[in-house]
């Protein structure tokens, strides 16, 4: 069991960060949303540290000889820099974009070294152990890009240096691409269980206590988060009303009524299983809030659905009593723009269902 346990923990450093799998994927856009922020600062600093050297190269014989590698990186650099103005932050394209720039940065280092073949590299070195630093992603990515770029930079600097200096090259590198891989996989790990820490403690704050479903702030936050986005132009509102919750709470006791709450919440969860928005508004009632459909036949199915399902569902412990729940819904055309909008127009149908015994739901029109 130790031996299986220590190759866990192995794994777990070298796939994801020294976390348990679900857990990185559950975070992992948050790392690349903040890789994604690191290497834009960077690439708008790279570009003015270029701008300064190839200025400095007009004045300096010693820089003159790379003037050529100056403007190659200063027009790479500010292309990239742009580029980190317009991509989606948690983009696969926008992290093949920071390890492209990695191993360009691996390269840029070896035409300098190249240039001076007497002299021990030093920028390259320094690359192994910043470069991986700025990097959140699974260990093994940034191992591999370290392994690539040495070889290739120790089988290029053979050719191009002396002997002895690239033995000295040759120890180094090897000692210090090992110390930038761990000094990688402990970052990742401090970095990434902050981002797990952060999660749950926001998962916490939206979420109701007695439901586990979000609640009124996180419920009127997802909403209008979905109304102002402007390539959306469909949605249903419901808010959904408890029947004779107080005559239940006073019949039973608030135990017994928390039960009810609880159970009703728990039929919601395992009804609403497609990304929809739901969470408890506030004592018995609840919102549930469909996307990209506005479609009024949907509407009174899933009204019907619901009435018929927490009937069957949800029953009072004491004597097994069917609950019933009344609905006011809302179809959004793209029109309102704020949650408290829309919830007018459900909480009205709502009344007018609750002022009508006949009828378990409406639709607003």
């Amino acid at each position: 069991m130790t031996e299986v346990k220590i190759l866990r923990i192995i794994r777990n450093y070298l796939c994801y960060c020294g976390i348990e799998k679900d857990e990185y994927n559950a975070v992992k856009k948050d790392a690349y949303v903040s890789n994604f922020k690191v290497w834009r600062m960077l690439h708008c600093f790279i570009t003015f540290m270029f701008a300064i050297l190839l200025i400095n190269s007009m004045f300096s014989e010693l820089l003159s000889s790379n003037r050529t590698f100056y403007i190659i990186a200063l027009v790479y650099s500010a292309i990239m820099s742009a580029l980190f103005f317009v991509l989606k932050k948690d983009s696969f394209f926008a992290q093949l974009l920071i390890y492209l720039s990695i191993a360009l940065l691996f390269l840029f280092s070896a035409l300098i070294t190249q240039n001076k073949p007497d002299i021990p590299a030093t920028m390259f070195i320094v690359l192994l152990l910043v470069a991986p630093m700025f990097m959140i992603d699974k260990p093994y990515f940034m191992g591999i890009v370290i392994a690539i770029a040495s070889t290739v930079f120790l089988f290029w600097m053979h050719a191009a240096k002396p002997y002895e200096i690239w033995r000295m090259d040759l120890n180094n590198v090897l000692i210090f691409a090992f110390v930038g891989f761990v000094l990688h996989i402990i970052a990742n790990s401090l970095r990434i269980k902050e981002f797990v820490l952060t999660r749950k403690i926001n998962i916490q704050k939206d979420t109701d206590d007695l439901t586990g479903l979000k609640n009124k702030g996180a419920l009127t936050k997802a909403i209008n988060e979905f109304l102002a986005d402007e390539t959306k132009d469909k949605g249903i509102m419901f808010l959904l009303d408890i029947d004779h919750f107080k005559a239940i709470n006073d019949t039973y006791g608030h135990d017994v009524g928390d039960v009810v709450i609880r159970k009703f919440g728990e039929f919601l969860n395992g009804y609403f299983k497609g990304g929809e928005i739901v969470g408890r508004f506030g004592g018995d009632e609840f919102i549930c809030f469909i996307k990209d459909t506005d479609d009024a036949a949907v509407a009174q199915k899933t009204a019907s659905d619901i009435v018929n399902g927490v009937s069957e569902y949800v029953k009072t412990p004491a004597d097994g009593g069917k609950i019933t729940v009344s609905i006011g819904g809302a179809l959004y055309h793209g029109k309102e723009k704020n949650y408290s909008e829309i919830f007018k127009k459900a909480d009205t149908a709502l009344y007018d269902v609750k002022s009508d015994r006949t009828a378990k739901y409406k639709i607003y029109e």
